[in-house]
């Protein structure tokens, strides 16, 4: 008998998510293979509804169905009160999500792509250790609920994680970069020539004053600005109204250039699919446009506790209940070309990988970073890197006013899509 047939009588709705997951991993340190690692999971996650009470919980023993069910029906009695309903059959959107020639690939071949990379860094420098990390996956997630909703989603992930570490005397410089895709990518060395382009421009060193000046974010440094952002979009961070942006929907808050859209049926990236892990079609969400405030990301938890439909934006574990979060979240581009905007840049600094992301109350919009990887911006030129800077503010501030947001765009850390954004004023402290 079926897990849900079992809990009939005994909870007025019920949910099972099954995953099973394959990893395969290739590890380099300091330009040597170090570890080759294959990892299976799979399990079951249980949430019911009793008494309008939501219980969850989950196992990897898949023969412990008894006890599953008795531990989801045990939390509900504790578990939050809410007029959730779980989702009938709908169809999902079309998306491209798994390629055989990610799933097909040998482990020989990874070791192959690593040494690549390790080769191309150490042409631009022979001094660099270079570490990369490499895994292939193929991941299967199932949702079926009381309600007659059946959603599966196969995914073939392929992640590069690529670190290089320069000693010269007291100088250590520290850089990374990060690959990720679930359809082949024929240019899977874009993320060793982007570090080997790093270590290029950070050959020179110089130094900058402290004080208020543009300061110019590549993509990867303008995840400080974009991290307060997606926290005050969390539809969860706005019903407990900790969201500077909660009440906010249809107000303008930013800069008319800011538009940030998250877009799930995005072919080949990690965060499309055709389902949630609710079993709610995914679907492209307008969260700011033109600096206004259009809405937010929910689950079916969270958009019943605020009374609205959920957003297809739930994310989960097999251990940790669904969350909203962000698929494939992304800041629109703007109209002008990188040169220009460094042509008609004086004095300026350039952030490209900041310290200690997350700390302090982003929520709030506030950040302050030590920044790992900075340039100093002279007369239209990127002149050396700088050392021992950071910088502050809030977002709710700074992005009131931006100066300019480049046409390119890159994708950071998988699934977020930033240009490169110019601000006209930020404090930067220089020791």
């Amino acid at each position: 008998m079926d897990i849900l047939d079992k809990l009939q009588g005994k909870a007025e709705q019920a949910e099972k998510f099954f995953v099973e997951n394959e990893v395969t991993k290739v590890g380099f340190e300091a330009n040597v293979l170090k570890s080759v690692e294959v990892e299976e999971t799979r399990g079951v996650a249980l949430r019911v509804m009793v008494e309008g009470r939501l219980g969850f919980a989950a196992s990897s023993d898949m023969s412990a169905e008894e006890r599953l069910i008795a531990n989801a029906l045990d939390s509900a009695r504790y578990g939050d009160a809410l007029p959730l309903r779980f989702p009938g059959p709908q169809p999902g959107v079309p998306v491209t999500t798994c390629d055989e020639q990610i799933t097909g690939l040998s482990i020989e071949r990874l070791v192959e792509m690593g040494q690549e990379m390790i080769d191309l860094v150490r042409r631009a420098d022979p001094d660099a250790h270079v570490n990369v990390n490499l895994e292939r996956g193929q991941r299967r997630a199932e949702v079926r609920n009381t309600a007659g909703a059946q959603a599966v989603v196969v995914q073939s992930p392929l992640e590069i994680m690529l670190s290089v570490e320069r000693v010269r005397g007291d100088d250590v410089l520290i850089l990374y970069d990060f690959f990720s895709t679930t359809v082949w990518d024929d240019d899977y060395l874009q993320v060793a020539r982007q570090v080997a382009r790093k270590l290029e421009l950070a050959r020179e060193l110089t130094t900058i004053r402290s004080g208020t000046m543009p300061v110019l974010f590549s993509p990867m440094g303008s995840t400080v600005l974009g991290l307060p952002l997606m926290l005050g979009l969390d539809g969860k961070n706005v019903y407990r109204r900790i969201s500077p942006m909660a009440g906010k929907v249809g107000q303008k808050l930013f800069d008319a250039k800011l538009t940030v859209v998250d877009d799930p049926t995005l072919d080949g990236r990690p965060g499309s699919a055709p389902y949630d892990d609710e079993g709610v079609p995914r679907r492209r969400n307008v969260l700011i446009e033109n600096g206004v405030v259009g809405g937010f990301l929910y689950d079916l938890k969270t958009a019943a506790q605020a009374g609205v439909e959920s957003t297809g934006s739930a994310s989960r574990g097999l251990f940790s209940p669904p969350e909203p979060s962000p698929s494939n979240l992304i800041l629109a581009s703007g109209e002008t070309g990188l040169a220009d905007i460094l042509t008609d840049i004086q004095e300026s600094l350039l952030v490209d990988t900041p310290l200690g992301l997350g700390q302090g109350n982003v929520v709030s919009g506030a950040f302050a970073n030590t920044l790992g990887l900075a340039y100093k911006i002279e007369g239209g030129e990127i002149v050396g890197r700088v050392k021992d800077v950071s910088i502050a503010g809030n977002i709710y501030e700074v992005l009131g006013d931006i100066a300019a947001v480049s046409r390119e765009s890159e994708w950071v850390y998988g699934g977020l899509k930033l240009p490169y954004i110019l601000l006209p004023a930020l404090n930067v402290t220089s020791k």
